[in-house]
This record gives C-alpha cells, sequence and structure tokens, in this order.
C-alpha cells in the first residue's frame, strides 16, 4: 500500500505519493484548498493509500503556531472524514524552504508537491528505521 502526503497551506495543497513498497517519495500534485476533499475522494478510491502524512509545521522552536493549529483541525476533519485511512503528523521545519532551493523560477505551485515529497521522504526513512530496528539481523556476518 502506498502513503500520500500533504503540505497544507491557507491556497495550496502539495501532494506526494511513495511507491507500494513504501521506498520512493516522488511529487504529485499541487491542487487548490477547495478541490483537496474531492481530490482526496478521487485518490482513496483506488483504494491503494493506507497512511496520510500531514506536515505538522511546528515553528523552529518546536512551539505551535496559528498555522500549526489550522492544520490539525484540518487533518482531524480529514480523519473524520476518511476514516479508512491512517491519518499521521510529521514535522514539515524547513521542508518548504528547502523545496524552493531545489526549483527553478516560474515553478510556484510545484514547490508545494516537492514539500510534501521532503515530508514523505523523512517519514518513509522513518518507517525503514523502525522496520530495522525490530528485525535486526541475526548473522554477525551482515555487519561485515
Amino acid at each position: 500500500m502506498k502513503v500520500l502526503a500533504l503540505d497544507l497551506g491557507d491556497q495550496w495543497i502539495g501532494t506526494a505519493l511513495s511507491d507500494a513498497l513504501r521506498i520512493l517519495a516522488r511529487p504529485y500534485k499541487t491542487v487548490t484548498f477547495k478541490e483537496l476533499r474531492p481530490f482526496l475522494q478521487g485518490l482513496f478510491s483506488s483504494g491503494t493509500i493506507s497512511i496520510v502524512v500531514v506536515g505538522y509545521p511546528q515553528t523552529m522552536r518546536g512551539t505551535e503556531s496559528d498555522q500549526t493549529k489550522k492544520v490539525v483541525a484540518l487533518k482531524e476533519e480529514l480523519a473524520l472524514e476518511f476514516p479508512d485511512q491512517e491519518w499521521v503528523l510529521w514535522d514539515e521545519r524547513l521542508t518548504s524552504k528547502h523545496a524552493q532551493n531545489l526549483g527553478k523560477k516560474g515553478e510556484k505551485t510545484e514547490v508545494h508537491s516537492k514539500a510534501a515529497a521532503l515530508i514523505l521522504e523523512g517519514y518513509l526513512m522513518h518507517l525503514k528505521f523502525k522496520a530495522d530496528m525490530e528485525n535486526p539481523p541475526t548473522d554477525h556476518n551482515d555487519y561485515e
């Protein structure tokens, strides 16, 4: 099953998808806030997405801002609307800035989906690390 990441903004929503093996994160689409629910409905109807990772915009000090509260409230609404998916908040600090540095001029809306891909990449690395910790190698030759 795939993982979807959302970079929620007031106007634009960046999205990214993993592959079925949850190894790769790639930017998908940038949609307007008004398009979000129909977009999710269409995407979820395929039955291939089990987890939705929502960028959690904490301040650099790790505190909540007004934007953080808006994102958390929207994530809770969406989780109630789409209960078949697992909804996860994931730290997104500096992903938008990093995505801007990756982009070219004139690609304003693509920055949001690139930021979502960076959020997703962090989450997928977490899943891999967690799986590796739960299933350590039993043969010492694996370390050579």
